[in-house]
């Protein structure tokens, strides 16, 4: 069956030509200034300032596009759209609704949108011919602006550096930084940067400037690539420009989400609206969901008849595991393949088509692991998975943002969605739409995530608390949440083979309800798990996509408190950093009729062993409040059925 999404579009058209664009409610206003041949504009909200100056410039082989030609500005149009995403993260119907101006410089035209929640612009060029592009973007913030940065040498990274919070004017000389970048002015304004809808060119990053001013910098394009061993890869020689491509185009979106309550980041769509729609007619065989998943618990099952391994007795254990409580999926991970450098062997150790064969008969699908280099050396390999009966590619150490490798990442989103298999992008950068365009790319890495804490401490309740305001604002992130052996930040140990997390065990169940992925790994042992039956059957009711969001309390790096609904049923997270809080909320989006509540919350004794949690029931109408109390690194759940 063919799913058909409709878009309903109301346009209307202002009368007043301006040199400015305010949004929707009045309260964001942008102005644009063309002076000495500088194009720039400036920003307010609800009459604050938020950005002193924005210099922009696109320039073709040298030469702007902009310099040198009048400055026209349309009139105000007004658009009020309806999205309907395949894989709904936060919402089933997003309101996209935004006035915008274009600008126009002869052939080349600069998009302007103002939502109630941000600005964004792109650029729109035709010319006839392939191109060498620079592009610039330099930002003036006002003083006293701080930021979460992620900061690095180069372009190369994983893109799962831990936020720094700096001034502006701070960062160091010959420092990048990468999106999403949050700042906080004086006036209490957050801004996030961040981009969308980046096709055939490379991602923005930016370095210090004058006077609280980043300047943006790119990955300029690669001319040699030096390949080492099976998954890393080093350019050793780049072009004097950034993107060589076809003039006659649309550019990425550069984003800037605008508010001063810290909600409205958690709750905003703008990087999944701008991004390109969904290109694919038959969707109906995408189905996200719960992962079994062996790499972090390093395989380490006990109260078996057998060794333990990358073995086939041990993935049937996790097949099992994951029939038992209705998960989707199992990964296998690194070690499946007969080596890391050929994909078209299974390891003689396991037999994977007796796998497959089992899993279907579970009614559990299998996801395998690769190197992207290896992948992209044999794309064949995808048609065997399809007739193997795999289900989903996890493509892992792409560690790069240049044109080159984003082109890479669009390759393997439509050779999937082809083949009927779904992708979650590892070592990767943030999402950037492809998620919209190929909604069979269900989740990314380009997070800190629970990996960490087998060999750092860097993964702290204040860490989990802040990146669903910064990197989850660009779409899904595989943070692999669901550790069983939790302590408290000053007693934890990383542990390679055993590993734990900081935070009580409600809080790591918390993370199911806020954090969205297409593929929810829950990341601990099977035995464990079984174990801890309570706390796993509460898990596996909980769902991966979902068709209503409400951020009810939130501040960045403290606390942040969400309902989700999926069908019939309403869920509730909450975290908290390492501060104890207590916290009521009401009910009232909750429809008419008695519902009853279902309760994961810290224990009694958290606040000394992080693992002990209480579970209870309540009655509960659209009427009633909650109350919660988290203990220090901790948090809450609930799951809300009409009786």
């Amino acid at each position: 069956m063919k799913r058909i999404f409709t878009l309903i579009l109301l346009f209307t058209t202002s009368l007043i030509v301006a040199q400015e664009l305010k949004s929707p409610n009045q309260n964001i206003k942008v102005t644009f200034n063309q002076s000495k041949d500088v194009v720039s504009f400036s920003v307010t909200s609800n009459n604050k300032g938020v950005i002193q100056k924005g210099e922009i410039d696109l320039m073709f082989n040298n030469t702007s596009l902009l310099k040198g030609k009048k400055m026209k500005v349309s009139k105000q149009n007004h658009f009020d759209n309806k999205v309907l995403p395949v894989v709904p993260f936060k919402e089933a119907i997003i309101d996209d609704v935004y006035n915008q101006v274009i600008l126009s410089f002869g052939r080349t035209k600069v998009e302007f949108r103002a939502y109630d929640d941000g600005i964004a612009y792109r650029y729109i060029t035709n010319e006839k011919y392939e191109v060498e592009v620079n592009e610039k973007f330099d930002i003036t913030f006002f003083k006293e602006t701080e930021m979460w940065a992620s900061l690095l040498k180069g372009y190369s990274s994983s893109f799962e550096i831990p936020y720094k919070k700096i001034n502006v004017d701070s960062i160091s000389a010959g420092i990048n930084t990468y999106m999403p970048l949050l700042l906080q002015n004086k006036e209490e304004n957050k801004i996030l940067m961040t981009e969308s809808d980046i096709e055939d060119y490379p991602h923005m990053f930016f370095t210090k400037g004058k006077n609280h001013q980043l300047k943006s910098t790119f990955p300029n394009y690669p001319l040699e690539v030096e390949m080492i061993g099976d998954r890393q890869s080093k350019v050793t020689k780049t072009a004097d420009y950034v993107a060589l491509t076809k003039g006659k185009r649309s550019f990425p979106w550069r984003i800037m989400i605008i508010t001063e309550d810290d909600a409205d980041l958690v709750a905003s769509n703008l990087a999944f609206t701008l991004a390109s729609e969904n290109v694919l007619e038959d969707t109906e065989w995408i189905k996200p969901g719960r992962v079994s998943w062996e790499w972090w618990n390093a395989s380490n099952l006990y109260g078996v008849d057998f060794k333990a391994g990358f073995n086939t007795e041990s993935y049937k254990y996790y097949i099992d595991f994951a029939a038992e409580y209705g998960l989707e999926y199992i990964i296998l991970d690194e070690g499946w393949s007969f080596s890391t450098k050929d994909l078209s062997k299974p390891n003689t150790e396991l037999d994977l088509f007796e796998l497959i064969r089992y899993g279907n008969e579970k009614n559990v699908g299998i996801i395998l692991w690769a190197t992207w280099k290896t992948l992209d050396e044999q794309l064949f390999v995808l048609d065997n998975f399809q007739k193997w009966g795999i289900k989903g590619v996890k493509v892992d150490f792409m560690d790069r943002a240049d044109q080159l490798m984003v082109d890479f990442y669009d390759k393997i989103a439509r050779l999937c969605a082809e083949r009927e298999l779904l992708v979650d992008f590892h070592g990767a950068y943030k999402p950037v739409g492809l998620h919209r365009k190929y909604p069979n790319v269900v989740s990314y890495e380009g997070v800190h995530g629970l990996e960490n804490d087998k060999w750092s401490n860097t993964v702290t309740p204040e860490h989990d608390v802040t990146i669903p305001f910064i990197r989850m604002v660009c779409g899904p992130m595989d943070y692999t949440p669901g550790a069983m052996r939790n302590y408290h930040q000053e007693e934890f140990v990383p542990n390679w083979t055993r590993p734990g997390s900081q935070g009580t065990r409600a809080h790591q169940v918390a993370l199911f309800v806020i954090y969205e992925s297409g593929i929810q790994m829950l990341a601990d042992s099977p035995s464990n798990y079984k174990k801890e039956h309570e706390t796993t059957f509460f898990l596996a009711q909980i769902p991966v996509t979902w068709e209503d969001t409400k951020v009810i309390s939130a501040k960045v790096g403290e606390y942040l408190i969400m309902a989700r609904k999926n069908g019939d049923q309403w869920f509730i997270g909450g975290l908290t950093n390492n501060e104890e809080r207590e916290m009521t909320i009401d009910l009232s989006f909750l429809g008419e009729g008695n519902y009853e509540a279902n309760i994961f919350q810290d224990g009694i004794n958290a606040v000394h062993f992080a693992e002990d949690y209480q579970m209870l029931s309540k009655d509960v109408k659209s009427n009633s409040q909650l109350r919660i109390k988290m203990v220090k690194g901790g948090g809450y759940a609930a799951i809300i059925n009409k009786k």
